[in-house]
């Protein structure tokens, strides 16, 4: 194990250990048997080092999102998703609540790199024309959404005691952004079937459409997007 490593260990031991998600660099030092000059040298300040232990927290959880098969039925998939990022978040408190810290003037690359991830659902989703909002509108709605129920549970555990209330929230919050695939096949019946169907094509046409050249397909793309977030067109 190189110094870089061992300095990580003892860290997210320390994280582990800690009841209010936090550690000294001091102490990281002792269990690591290394200077403070060292552990600057590789990680540049403290916050550097929280980034990187939450990284490699999460390398697990986002690897099998990465690698994860979709199912038959994508709105399923984004459920599935929610309680995913829930039992992690319950499973590594610690590594969560230092995750979406105000604390940590550079969000960790795993904040990205989820909501990268959750977006290819949103955008299987609309694929199948089964979205309602616009993709990435739709994206910060259940990403903030499940965020803020799974630090919940993990900060206020005796308040948040009902074992129902994370699926009643994914319910509640899926429902909005997309239709059953009933509703999907008849986008006719709806009030406002155009943002729906807009967001559909856009996801279809991910790649460049045969006989449009890119910067033909890139206009193509925000004519659409723009026709998804509905009648204001105020930005995703």
């Amino acid at each position: 194990m190189d110094v870089r490593e061992r300095i990580l260990k003892a860290a997210t031991e320390l994280l582990t250990a800690s009841p209010d998600a936090d550690f000294s660099t001091r102490a990281v030092c002792e269990a690591a048997g290394v200077g403070a000059p060292v552990l600057y040298r590789h990680f540049g300040d403290k916050a550097g080092l929280l980034a990187a232990v939450v990284d490699q927290g999460f390398e697990e959880y986002l690897e099998s999102k990465r690698v994860a098969r979709p199912g038959a039925d994508p709105v399923q998939d984004l459920r599935d998703g929610w309680d995913n990022h829930v039992r992690f978040a319950l499973e590594h408190p610690n590594h969560y609540r230092l995750m979406f810290s105000p604390g940590l003037p550079v969000p960790p690359d795993a904040v990205d790199e989820a909501h990268q991830l959750l977006r290819r659902s949103i955008d299987r989703c609309a694929a199948a024309g089964r979205l309602t909002a616009a993709p990435e509108l739709a994206a910060r709605m259940v990403m903030s959404a499940n965020t803020g129920v799974a630090l919940s549970l993990v900060a206020r555990p005796a308040v948040y005691r009902d074992p129902a209330f994370s699926a009643r929230v994914r319910d509640a919050v899926i429902g909005s952004v997309t239709q059953t695939a009933g509703a999907a096949a008849d986008t006719a019946s709806a009030a406002d079937p155009v943002p729906a169907a807009a967001a559909t094509l856009s996801a279809r046409l991910r790649d460049v459409p045969p006989g449009l050249s890119p910067a033909e397909a890139a206009l193509l793309h925000e004519w659409l997007d723009r026709l998804a977030r509905g009648t204001d067109g105020a930005p995703a």
